[in-house]
């Protein structure tokens, strides 16, 4: 009998290629859980096998604890002291018993306890095979499809899911087929440890430049960015610190040959080379090809460029559906309003007559005045405030005694509004009629008040849009606050 145990383990182990290690603690899991069986479920039995001589001995244990709640499993710990004085508490108190005849075990649990131990093996050395290669370039052949989930065998046991959503949409996949995938997670899955693959990535864009162009293996030419709308189209942003070096040109290859290899691995997906520029608002007109951008007027705080063309390339701009420009959007990072030049104009003249019109008012100054601050491009009484004094008299038309005058009114003004602000927020009571509207709250109160509405009848004669302005307001919560402030004013009167 021992001698078929260690038939059956070395068997196994040839067969599947895992270690003997294993296939016994298998056998010793499938021993414990048929002596289970023999002596009831509830009791915890432990097997040993001698690795050597296929021998075995089995025990039941009892965990020693202070306070016995679980009899068949625990044992107090002054009475496993009386036949083990040394025993601590969190132990196990063992006792042999008659162990189960290795040919009566069930051979279904037996087979089943060993293909489970089998299969975890197996898994656990694939992860390990695989957990420093996350964020690499994988490929196989698809074993199968399921319900529109890929499987790939990567070879050595291993197999890789590409979920249905991270495949090119109408790519033609078949049994048989040889796949790449980017190893975007390993994810803990119930029948075990998951390699999840992705074939919509922007990083797999990047793994197959890499593998495509030498130059970006060496280091010679950098990938800065890429956005791809899978199956269709993508832009990937390139630099080199080489002025020998065209990076474009060393991506694209001789005839087109490297981009339309890439383009054929991603089912024809057209891929733009885009010059990477430190200058954002230039690094924002290379991405926007093959439009020709006409001028361009960037927006620091918002984080936006208003970007306009010439009226006939405004649809290639744009790009069907909008793909042009949210692809170049995503690339560079910044949010991009394309537009026609007779646009871009007017826009620029509206907001030079709001700001010429804010200067009028704040600072008290003609007209004239106010025209030259605005053209000149300041927007707010901070830049009039604090901008250098011998840039503000380069201005023409500016002299020295009223630059300062502009200055020192800018800042009484900015004085005088955060007064007026602070003001308001301490006028603002905590027990404010305002609070009794369901979903309104002491930020929003304050931040109303600081507009000047401070009751229900003001807030009642706003629009939603007045109230969408506010931090964290949608239009649910902006409708409802202006339908109850009205009905209780109308309530009141």
């Amino acid at each position: 009998m021992n001698k078929e145990i260690l038939m059956v383990v070395e068997s196994v182990a040839n067969e599947k290629g895992v270690s003997k290690l294993i296939i016994f603690n298998a056998l010793e899991c499938a021993l414990a859980s048929a002596t289970k069986k023999r002596y009831g479920n509830d009791i915890d039995i432990r097997v040993t096998i001698n690795q050597r001589t296929g021998d075995y001995e089995t025990f039941r244990r009892w965990q020693v604890v202070e306070t016995v709640e679980f009899p068949d499993l625990q044992i107090s710990l002054d009475k496993a002291r009386e036949k083990y004085s040394s025993i601590e508490l969190g132990t196990f108190f063992e006792e042999p018993i008659e162990s189960e005849g290795f040919n009566r075990i069930g051979a279904q649990t037996a087979k089943q306890v060993i293909v489970q131990k089998i299969r975890e093996a197996e898994r656990a050395q694939v992860v390990e095979a695989y957990k420093n290669r996350q964020g690499e370039l994988v490929s196989g052949v698809i074993k199968r499809v399921e319900r529109g989930n890929v499987i790939l065998d990567l070879g050595g046991n291993a197999e890789a899911l590409i979920p249905k959503e991270e495949l090119i949409p109408r790519e033609s996949v078949r049994s048989g087929d040889r796949l790449r995938g980017y190893l975007h997670s390993i994810r803990p899955e119930p029948r075990g440890p998951q390699l999840f693959l992705s074939r919509t990535a922007p990083e797999l864009l990047i793994a197959l430049f890499k593998l495509e162009v030498p130059e970006i293996g060496e280091g010679l030419i950098e990938v800065m960015g890429a956005a791809r709308d899978p199956g269709l189209r993508a832009k990937i942003a390139v630099r080199t610190k080489d002025g020998r070096i065209d990076p474009v040109g060393a991506c694209v290859g001789m005839r087109g040959s490297r981009v339309q290899a890439i383009s054929n691995e991603l089912s024809g997906e057209r891929v733009d080379i885009i010059l990477w520029d430190e200058n954002s608002a230039q690094y924002v007109i290379n991405a926007m090809s093959p439009a020709e951008v006409i001028s361009i007027v960037v927006d620091e705080e918002e984080h936006s460029m208003d970007v306009a063309v010439r009226e006939e390339q405004l649809s290639q701009a744009i790009g069907r559906n909008g793909q042009n420009v949210r692809l170049a959007s995503q690339l560079t990072g910044w949010t991009l309003n394309v537009m026609t030049e007779a646009q871009a104009t007017q826009k620029n003249q509206d907001e030079t007559v709001v700001v010429q019109q804010l200067f009028e008012k704040e600072l008290a100054v003609p007209v004239e005045v106010a025209k030259i601050l605005a053209q000149e491009g300041f927007s707010s009484l901070e830049e009039i405030a604090y901008i250098p004094l011998n840039e503000m008299l380069e201005i023409k038309g500016l002299q020295e005694n009223i630059v300062k005058d502009l200055r020192q009114r800018a800042k009484d003004a900015l004085i005088t509004r955060a007064i007026v602000s602070e003001e308001r927020a301490d006028e603002t009571p905590g027990n404010s009629e305002l609070l009794t509207l369901e979903g309104m709250n002491l930020p929003t109160v304050q931040a109303l008040a600081a507009r000047g509405i401070s009751n229900l009848a003001e807030l009642a004669e706003l629009s939603v849009d007045d109230l969408l302005t506010l931090e964290g307001m949608n239009a649910s919560i902006a409708g409802k606050l202006i339908l109850q402030a009205r009905e209780m004013t109308m309530a009141n009167w």
